[in-house]
């Protein structure tokens, strides 16, 4: 069976299913997912180098705000 985010397990009642990836220096683009949709990838053009954040509304679920902070550049 297909879990949400591709977990490998689905989560219980009350909670959140979410994944989140790490980048592999500039060859692949961290990804952030959660509740089945996607937030944050190259695909959606919205991530870049440093901290990547995706801040959610802790009791419905929607998305607020994402933004990146770039650690290298300072």
């Amino acid at each position: 069976p297909r879990h949400k985010c591709g977990n490998q397990k689905s989560c219980p009642p009350n909670y959140f299913a979410f994944k989140i990836i790490s980048g592999a220096a500039n060859v692949v683009g961290p990804s952030i997912c959660f509740e089945d949709v996607v937030l944050m990838s190259s695909v959606k053009n919205n991530i870049g180098r440093g901290l990547n954040i995706a801040l959610v509304d802790g009791t419905n679920g929607k998305l607020l705000k994402t933004g990146t902070f770039d650690m290298y550049s300072g």
